[in-house]
Order: structure tokens, then C-alpha cells, then sequence
């Protein structure tokens, strides 16, 4: 294989067009294996599970599964059910965590808690991590087991640490980065790893796919984060200022909190831990990320871990698979601006 360089922002507008496009055929066998997979007899599971699986997500995760795949030259469909049984476990921690956060929208929709209730979401996503599994097990490989188990268990950890920094204004910019690297990155990072589990590749280039996962899942996060401060519903999908209100410690808070003076500081302390987050002091946060550059920096890291995914891709000969990899770090870092 041969080396190659790609610098970040070197090309026009990004778009995850080329990972729809050479992942179509087998995003089409992933569709039939979820439709099926989240059928019951129970009618609300599927009903509740397809409101959010049909609610516009991009599948990015199961995406990264089969463009991996096809990157290493994978002419199998073992990845056809695996990829499923990503997606499955995304949804059902997308399910679990509206409800801990008593979100109201979700891709520009009602979430699934607001219109069934709590218990329902939460057992419901119980649900879909089961079928997750045994997903898994049909694989039958005990490696692939291990890496999207250790995955599933690394972003609960993620969660409940995100969970226990809620309203601690000394939250730190590493266990920030603990946090979005366990409750993000790592479904990112082992969606791409098990392709080259079940193309039989060497551990180089499971390493290697790990990384390009790892990096762009945290700049995924990254970018969220910011735009949660300079977007809006219709872009996001999601109320504006919706960690501000609740009180998380996201790295531009994290940033804008340290580079203020006293006076900044009290607000942010106000705002954060003792919940004073109503529109006006949304208004004023944004202009304090304005004065310290704390988006504008935050967006700056992002651009670094996707510069670091993309560097990760360096082994791979050329290709369609390839290109469409680096285009899907350029769209992660540059989308909703």
C-alpha cells in the first residue's frame, strides 16, 4: 500500500454524497436487516423504534461500517448485519439519553419520550440493544463481539460521566475530551475497526481504522458542541442552547469559563451550576464565546482530530472508498455553518 497526504479544507464544499453513493447497495441490505430485526409482536416497539430509525438520520455510523469494508476490498455481507447491529445500539443510546435529558426534539421531530413516555423509550432502547447482540452473536466471531460490546459498555461509562459533570463549572477541558472520546467516538471507532475484523486484515490496519473512527467521532462531537451556540433548530434538529440549559460543561463553556475575568466568571457559574440559563443569558453566553473565541477555538480542535482521521487513512492505496472517507471528515467539521 501506498502512503498519501490530504489536507483538511483543501477541497470545495463536503458532503457525505460519496459515502451514500458507493455504500447504497449495501446500506439498502442493512435497511432490510433493520426493518426486520425491529419488528415484534408487541405493536409500540416497532412503532416507537421506527419513529426514530425512519426520523431522518444520516446512518453515518453504519455508513463508516460498509465504506470500511469497501476500503479493504470486503466482497462479503458479514458487514451488512453488523452494521445494523451498530446503528442498533446508537438508537437505543439515542432513546436512553433523550429521556436523561428530557429532550423535546430530535432531527427536527418530537423525540420518542415526549410522545410515548419515558418508560416506553427507555425499554424500547433495552430492546434494540438486544437485538444488537444478537446480531453479534449470529456474526459469530467472538472478536467482533468483544469490540462492539466493549463499546457498548465504554459509552454508558461516557454517559454517566457526562452525567456526574453536569453543573460542574470545574470541569476540565481532558475529561471533557474523556467524556465525547467514550459517549461518541467510541461507536465510531469500532464501527470502522469490525471491517477490518471480518475482512481479515492485519491489526495495522484495525489500528488504523480505529483511528480514523476515534478522530472523527470526537470531531463529530466537537462540532456539535459548538453549534449548539451559532446554529438554530431547523439546522441542528434540536432546540438551540440546549446544553446551555442543561448545564453541561461542553468545551466552549469549558473555554469562555477559563479565559474570563471575575465578573464572567460569576456569570457563568450562575448560568451553569445554579441554572440560570434562561434566553437573556443564552444571549449573553454566546457573546462571551464571541469575545474569548471559545466556538471559533472549539472548531479549531475539531478540525485538528479530523486532520488526525484523515492522516489515519494515509496506508490505504487510493480509491472511491478512500475519498469518500476524507469527504465524510470535511462534511463532519464543516456542516451547519
Amino acid at each position: 500500500m501506498s502512503a498519501s497526504v490530504h489536507r483538511l479544507g483543501s477541497r470545495p464544499p463536503a458532503s457525505l454524497d460519496p459515502m451514500v453513493a458507493i455504500t447504497a447497495h449495501d446500506m439498502n441490505c442493512v435497511n432490510t436487516v433493520i426493518l426486520d430485526r425491529m419488528q415484534s409482536d408487541i405493536p409500540l416497539i416497532p412503532k416507537l423504534a421506527g419513529h426514530l430509525i425512519a426520523g431522518g438520520g444520516k446512518r453515518m455510523r453504519p455508513m463508516l461500517t460498509l465504506a470500511s469494508a469497501s476500503l479493504l476490498g470486503y466482497a462479503g455481507t458479514r458487514h451488512h448485519r453488523l452494521a445494523a447491529a451498530v446503528e442498533f445500539i446508537h438508537t437505543a443510546t439515542l432513546l436512553h439519553d433523550d429521556v436523561v435529558d428530557g429532550s423535546d426534539l430530535r432531527r427536527g421531530k418530537r423525540t420518542a419520550n415526549i410522545i410515548w413516555g419515558n418508560p416506553a423509550s427507555v425499554l424500547v432502547g433495552d430492546f434494540l440493544f438486544s437485538r444488537s447482540f444478537e446480531l453479534m452473536v449470529e456474526d459469530g466471531s467472538l472478536k467482533v463481539l468483544k469490540i462492539l460490546s466493549n463499546a457498548s459498555a465504554v459509552i454508558a461509562e461516557g454517559e454517566v460521566n457526562q452525567l456526574t459533570a453536569v453543573r460542574r463549572i470545574d470541569t476540565s477541558e481532558e475529561r471533557y475530551l474523556e467524556i465525547i472520546g467514550a459517549k461518541t467516538a467510541a461507536l465510531f471507532a469500532a464501527a470502522c475497526r469490525i471491517a477490518a475484523v471480518v475482512a481479515e486484515r492485519p491489526a495495522s490496519e484495525e489500528a488504523a481504522l480505529d483511528a480514523y473512527g476515534r478522530n472523527l467521532g470526537i470531531a463529530f462531537q466537537l462540532v456539535d458542541d459548538a453549534i449548539d451556540y451559532v446554529s438554530d433548530a431547523d439546522t441542528m434538529g434540536k432546540d438551540a442552547g440546549d446544553d446551555f440549559r442543561e448545564g453541561k460543561m461542553t468545551l466552549p463553556v469549558i473555554l469562555a469559563y477559563a479565559r474570563g475575568d471575575a465578573h464572567a466568571r460569576m456569570f457563568w457559574t450562575g448560568a451553569i451550576r445554579d441554572g440560570r440559563a434562561d434566553d437573556a443569558a443564552l444571549a449573553e453566553a454566546i457573546e462571551r464565546m464571541r469575545a474569548t473565541r471559545a466556538v471559533d477555538d472549539t472548531m479549531a480542535r475539531a478540525r485538528h482530530y479530523g486532520q488526525r482521521a484523515i492522516d489515519a487513512l494515509g496506508p490505504f492505496a487510493p480509491g472511491a472508498a478512500k475519498d469518500a472517507m476524507i469527504e465524510a471528515v470535511e462534511f463532519a467539521v464543516a456542516r451547519a455553518y
